[in-house]
């Protein structure tokens, strides 16, 4: 698939689920290891989880299997749901949910999950045109 108004293949879906998947476990490493907490994967899965369940609600809500390179609106709502969620989620399991945090988590979530396929969207382009 070289753009995101084609339907997309199986492969396509599955790559661009996990590439969220890898996109928010490297924000959730990133922000546990600036602040010095362990990579220990019970304190990493309890940072990890409400994010994750808010990009399934995004990708669900989204319904991004239909176009899961699709900028606006999907991207978008899985970005949000990430947040959105990560934060009800987290602020239910009783971390942290500083005003702070609530940008920092949203400007790096954004920049990962909506980063990528702007890559990839790009990247498309150029080699179809190549391609003829």
């Amino acid at each position: 698939m070289t753009t995101a108004s084609k339907t997309p293949t199986k492969r396509t879906v599955v790559i661009a689920a996990l590439t969220d998947v890898i996109a928010v476990i490297v924000f959730t490493a990133i922000g546990r290891s600036s602040h010095a907490e362990a990579l220990d994967l019970a304190g990493f899965s309890v940072t990890l989880w409400p994010f994750l369940a808010g990009t399934i609600i995004g990708w669900t809500l989204s319904r991004s299997w239909r176009a899961p390179l699709r900028i606006w609106p999907n991207s978008v709502l899985i970005w949000a749901n990430t947040v959105v969620f990560g934060m009800f989620f987290r602020a239910l399991s009783g971390q942290g949910v500083q005003l702070s945090f609530v940008i920092v988590a949203s400007i790096a979530t954004g920049i990962l999950l909506i980063g990528w396929r702007l890559v990839a969207l790009i990247v498309g382009r150029v080699l179809a045109k190549r391609r003829g």
